[in-house]
């Protein structure tokens, strides 16, 4: 079976090029790649990337995921995150394929403090959640088979992240001021990448669990709360930090002015996808550590 995916240069994308491999013949396309459309700004140049690879399996690690900028850039958002995943599903219905798909917290308002399930009301606060919205409403209407899996707060060792910013200014500066009212799951592309891989698996033996799940790593924790274990855990490796422990300072979102809005809850429930694959999602910090040992040793 092949398996066409697209969005490879990502962190979620590099993570797939390598759990995926075991599964099937992998194509794998990014932006720039000469004998195959991977450009999620000429839609139809990807659908002629499906009719020409014949899959049985796509899965779409691409998006426009620059939270700031859509807010001006809302067309460019919108054919990246809800045209193309539209075309997509359009194609994989048409030849009978699996469409494999990510999505995010921001198609929820952030409201409330419980973990939101798959079945809430959604209500997007910027141009980057709405569109994402969208494309997953575009795959859920073209009757398509697929798998649609909304994350969170997603990083990788590969890249720039979080973590690494935290460890950067940390060993620059006497204090750190660190949003304490958004609440989420710091979520490994390794993580995702090897969920989805055992859910293709299950999948393809049982077509009925076809739909819409969440997946994050285990736990919840606020941008504050992450940053201290971070620096924390890199302090206890010797690594020579700055700033002391006590003087990592909680401050709302709204010290840091943004053209998007966040969403204050990003906790996402994770019952159903744990239920129906039958996979355990380890606690968000042995991904991190697992990351920040990467990281630290170089």
């Amino acid at each position: 079976m092949k398996i066409l995916l697209f969005g490879k240069g990502g962190q979620v994308g590099w993570e797939l090029q390598r759990s995926l491999a075991p599964l099937g013949e992998l194509v794998a396309v990014g932006t720039n790649s000469q004998n195959l459309c991977g450009d999620f700004t000429n839609p139809e140049g990807i659908a002629q990337t499906i009719r020409t690879v014949k899959p049985g399996i796509i899965v779409n690690a691409a998006a426009y995921t620059a939270v700031d900028k859509a807010e001006s850039e809302s067309d460019l958002s919108r054919i990246i995150n809800a045209i193309a995943p539209a075309i997509l599903a359009r194609e994989a219905r048409f030849c009978g394929a699996w469409l494999v798909h990510y999505s995010t917290d921001y198609v929820f308002d952030g409201s409330g403090d419980k973990p939101w399930r798959e079945v809430d009301s959604t209500g997007p606060l910027s141009v980057y959640g709405k569109t994402k919205l969208e494309g997953e409403q575009a795959i859920l209407a073209s009757g398509c088979q697929h798998l649609i899996f909304r994350t969170s707060w997603v990083y990788a060792a590969r890249g720039g992240n979080f973590a690494k910013t935290m460890l950067k200014l940390s060993a620059e500066r006497d204090t750190l001021n660190v949003i304490n009212d958004q609440f989420g799951a710091p979520t490994g592309a390794e993580l995702l990448a090897d969920a989805t891989a055992h859910a293709i698996r299950s999948a393809l033996q049982r077509p009925e669990v076809s739909g819409l799940y969440h997946l994050v790593a285990g736990g919840q924790t606020s941008w504050h709360e992450y940053a201290s274990f971070v620096i924390d855990v890199a302090r206890q490796a010797g690594i020579d930090i700055k700033v002391a422990a006590e003087a990592i300072l909680p401050v709302s979102t709204s010290a840091f002015p943004t053209a998007a809005k966040r969403p204050g809850n990003s906790r996402l429930n994770t019952s159903k996808f744990q239920n129906i694959f039958d996979l355990n999602l380890p606690p968000w910090q042995s991904g991190v550590i697992r990351m920040l040992t990467e990281i630290l040793e170089k």
